[in-house]
């Protein structure tokens, strides 16, 4: 052994055996490396092509071709960016170089996100979006329905107390009447006249509110006829595009119901019979046969009067606490796109947004255990001389090349040899013709 030869430590042999295997490893990795990111790349511009079909309105043969030449622009793009980064981001050994093609690497991913991902979600998760985005209108609907049907019923209960009130005065009317409950005096008097004038108006009031009974009712049960509808449609089979039209159609008839029931509440039918209440009780004139009798009768009125007053302001306070109430924000349904509805509600399709991203960065994985195998490998070769890292098979592979050498220049040694040899023999054969 030469003073320049040493013995290889047990650490470094074990560095060399672990390359050597992994540099085996990734030869023959590298023949199926191109056909699976060509496999990953046709299935991603397949997945584009039917997200982007999906957002073109026109079927026509136009629309055809763009969409075929957008998914393949975006299936090349995938398989030349991700070989240029599977090559050359593992070779790199320098810090500035690695952290570079790192910062390429993030930026082509989401260029690749950007123009393929979110087509590939609405491909795998586009119907199911929209449905739910119709299933979501049904539920503003519903909720808008409600609403304007719980203020009309609170509209509805103001009946209630107008009742009340009447029945107040009815009864004190009938028993002035009977027996003077009031004045002491039975029969068709002033005050009499007073208290049936008031429940002539209350009753009046009241029936105006009765009657909005039932159109409440029937429009209540005119929306949930319609609200079955369009959740029927949110879940029958078929194309979800014609569903959609549809769905239009019939949120059209609702809105128009729910704007009704916001007609037909009677607040404020109430709150201006209740200020024009007091103005509309005429007092009528007082008939007592004595003086004492008039100034009963003159104190009784204005005690109803004062009461009728009460009631007012009362109904006023009832009418406003419901015209108080914010109505239903007005509902519309607006058509959405399968990709435009994957994004929106991209927190529910989790699983799909995973698949359509993995798809196109998937290779991003394959670069990682490049790079941690290249430094693998370097590791197990750094230090080491060239002479220290042959193996036998590189031995007799430069022997063969060695002898392949010297067969060649033996070839041209002899070609050289005899062509001197026939330059030297030309003019001895020339020299009878000069003679």
């Amino acid at each position: 052994m030469t003073s320049n030869e040493r013995r290889l430590t047990a650490a470094e042999s074990k560095g060399l055996r672990t390359a050597r295997e992994l540099e085996g490893h990734l030869a023959w990795l590298d023949t199926i490396t191109p056909a699976a990111l060509g496999i990953l790349a046709i299935a991603s511009g397949i997945y584009t092509y039917l997200g982007v079909s999906s957002l073109l309105e026109d079927t026509g043969a136009m629309s055809f071709f763009a969409a075929v030449a957008y998914s393949i622009a975006v299936s090349v793009g995938i398989f030349v960016f991700w070989s240029y980064i599977l090559r050359l981001l593992p070779s790199m050994r320098t810090a500035s170089g690695f952290i570079g093609l790192t910062l390429s690497t993030i930026v082509g991913s989401l260029a690749i996100i950007a123009m393929s991902s979110w087509l590939n979600a609405a491909a795998l998760a586009g119907s199911a979006a929209v449905e739910q985005h119709l299933a979501k209108t049904v539920q503003e609907y519903q909720a808008a329905l409600e609403q304007a049907h719980d203020i009309a019923l609170r509209g509805q209960a103001l009946g209630r107390e107008v009742e009340r009130t009447r029945l107040t005065f009815e009864e004190l009317a009938d028993r002035e009447a009977r027996e003077g409950g009031t004045t002491g005096v039975a029969g068709d008097g002033a005050v009499a006249r007073l208290l049936a004038q008031t429940t002539d108006r209350l009753r009046s009031l009241e029936e105006i509110i009765a009657a909005q009974d039932a159109r409440i009712e029937a429009a209540f049960e005119e929306g949930n006829r319609l609200l079955g509808q369009m959740r029927a449609l949110t879940v029958a089979p078929g194309p979800v595009e014609q569903r959609s039209v549809a769905f239009s159609e019939e949120s059209v008839r609702l809105a128009g119901v729910i704007a009704s029931l916001n007609q037909y509440s009677v607040a404020p039918l109430v709150a201006r019979a209740a200020a024009d209440l007091p103005a509309s009780i005429i007092l009528p004139e007082l008939d007592g046969g004595t003086a004492a009798l008039r100034s009963t009768q003159s104190e009784t009125m204005a005690a109803v009067f004062a009461s009728v007053e009460r009631l007012s302001a009362s109904l006023g306070e009832a009418a406003s606490e419901v015209l108080a109430i914010e109505p239903p924000q007005e509902t519309a349904y607006n058509p959405i796109s399968s990709a435009d509805a994957v994004i929106r509600y991209a927190g529910s399709f989790v699983p799909s947004w995973a698949g359509a991203i993995a798809i196109d960065l998937l290779p991003g994985v394959l670069v990682f255990v490049l790079a941690v195998t290249q430094a693998a490998i370097r590791s197990g070769r750094d230090g080491l001389s060239i002479e220290e890292t042959l193996t036998l098979a590189d031995l007799k592979a430069a022997i063969n090349a060695m002898r392949d050498v010297e067969a060649s220049m033996g070839d041209a040694e002899s070609e050289m040899l005899r062509r001197l040899r026939s330059e030297r023999a030309a003019p001895v054969d020339r020299a009878p013709d000069a003679d």
